[in-house]
């Protein structure tokens, strides 16, 4: 998941960063960092904790330079220690770097091994420190030749902004898995971040999506320089980013969010609709879902839970009894709206089933009549390697449960899910998505059956 920023000519770039970290929270909550480079060095300053807590104004005083990458940290299946936070940075032959990464590579434990067989030494569990060592030890002359080596050795999902002391160079994948965007600033500066809605706080207007398998190299005096690395694109954007990662007011790849949120909604309402007197959405992420089911069945839309805000999101918490604890600190009925009343509660995705465990007995203890659970996406039953934080089919509730035995297990009157077709259909045919999750289908050398490929 992990959300990642690069500005690139800005008069405050560090603040410009800060800006767009913020309004990405929701993408990693255990670390944060932002390096800053001034032409001649790089000042770097990384932390476990949210971006308001981790930086204060006169921290980002002195991380002064008109270049700079940051990253939220999200921990799929590593360490979650503050050595773990990035930019990861190092001095090597060429000078200074500073590396950010979002994304999973499933090659991780082979070239690990490669590299230490070589002389290489680790500080962190991190995927994204073997891109730092594959710079470091390839034997091409410039750094953007060596990044392109790195390139054709590493495996899986990633969007990367790397920083020298002078120039930027962001790159995405060719399978564009996860998003990456373009944004010019007021000043005249760029700037890249995971989602659009990060451009909107740090005074940025979008100007295009980066394509699969495209470098830009940013340097001073220069318009970007857009380069195609890959020669074999396979576009796959990962669904997920529409379903539940990515804040509904971004634009994946051309696609509005909240809209395709709500399209999920009046699909999952055709596919298996409820006999119900109102519909209820899990907030955040559930809500466009929500209007879009209720207003398919002609049933009145409530927002009858309330959410605390003050707590962070459960499925991104590294332990179940977190995850436990926090659902209830996050979560409370308005028992007066649903008292005798046979609800629909639509959430965005089950995973493990803890979560819609609670909340259905949550509405049953509040008077709920019925309770009808909906889900906007299709089950989930396979562990995906490019960044979502499913490790392991054991912790997937519909790997191994059919979807009465999980109505049964969460207590619900009934339960639907949204078919993969279904969810095709909503986010636009005319794109191969990545649905891993729900079809198994690995396109980039990883299968459901291998180890897990470290974190980023």
């Amino acid at each position: 998941m992990c959300a990642i920023v690069g500005v690139f000519g800005a008069k405050k770039a560090s603040t410009v960063a800060y800006y767009a970290l913020f309004s990405m929270q929701h993408r990693g909550q255990e670390a944060t960092g932002i390096s800053v480079s001034n032409g001649e060095k790089i000042t770097i300053y990384k932390k476990r904790g949210m971006v308001n807590d981790v930086f204060s104004q006169e921290t980002l005083n002195s991380l002064e330079g008109s270049c700079a990458v940051g990253h939220n940290r999200y921990s799929t299946a590593g360490s979650a220690s503050a050595g773990d936070a990035q930019p990861v940075f190092a001095k090597y032959k060429l000078g200074e770097i500073s590396v950010v990464h979002n994304g999973n590579l499933i090659n991780k434990q082979e070239v690990r091994d490669e590299l230490i067989s070589n002389g290489a030494i680790f500080q962190t569990d991190m995927d994204t420190e073997n891109i730092i060592h594959l710079i470091a030890k390839s034997q091409k002359k410039s750094l953007v030749n060596r990044i392109k080596d790195m390139l054709t050795k590493i495996e899986g999902a990633y969007c990367l902004a790397i920083q020298s002391r002078k120039k930027m160079f962001v790159i995405r994948d060719r399978f564009g898995i996860r998003p990456l965007s373009l944004g010019k600033l007021k000043d005249g500066g760029y700037m890249v971040s995971s989602e659009t809605c990060a451009f909107n706080l740090s005074g940025a207007t979008f100007v295009r999506d980066i394509k699969p398998g495209e470098m830009l190299t940013f340097e001073e005096g220069k318009e970007p320089k857009s380069e195609m690395v890959f020669d074999n694109i396979d576009f796959h954007p990962c669904a997920f980013e529409y379903i539940y990662f990515s804040r509904p007011d971004s634009i994946i790849d051309g696609t509005n969010v909240y809209q395709a949120r709500l399209e999920t909604g009046k699909r999952l309402a055709k596919e298996t609709p409820a006999d119900v007197d109102l519909v209820l959405p899990v907030p955040d992420s559930g809500v466009a879902a929500a209007r879009g089911y209720a207003e398919a069945l002609g049933v009145p839309f409530e927002m009858g839970i309330v959410r605390n805000h003050y707590v962070g999101r459960t499925f991104i918490e590294p332990t179940q009894s977190i995850r436990d604890i926090k659902v209830k600190m996050k979560l409370s009925p308005i028992q007066h709206l649903i008292e005798g009343k046979r609800v629909a509660i639509i959430d965005d995705s089950l995973v493990r089933g803890t979560t819609s465990k609670q909340i259905v007995r949550m509405l049953l203890e509040a008077g709920a009549k019925e309770v009808h659970m909906r889900i906007a996406a299709p089950e989930i039953k396979y562990p995906c390697r490019y960044g979502i934080d499913t490790p392991t089919e054991e912790e997937l509730i519909s790997s191994s449960h059919t979807v009465e035995e999980v109505r049964e297990i969460i207590g619900a009157t009934s339960l639907g899910f949204l078919s993969i077709e279904g969810l095709k259909e909503s986010l636009g045919k005319e794109r191969n998505y990545s649905l891993v999750s729900f079809d198994g289908k690995y396109f980039a050398g990883g299968s459901k059956n291998s180890p897990s490929c470290g974190d980023s």
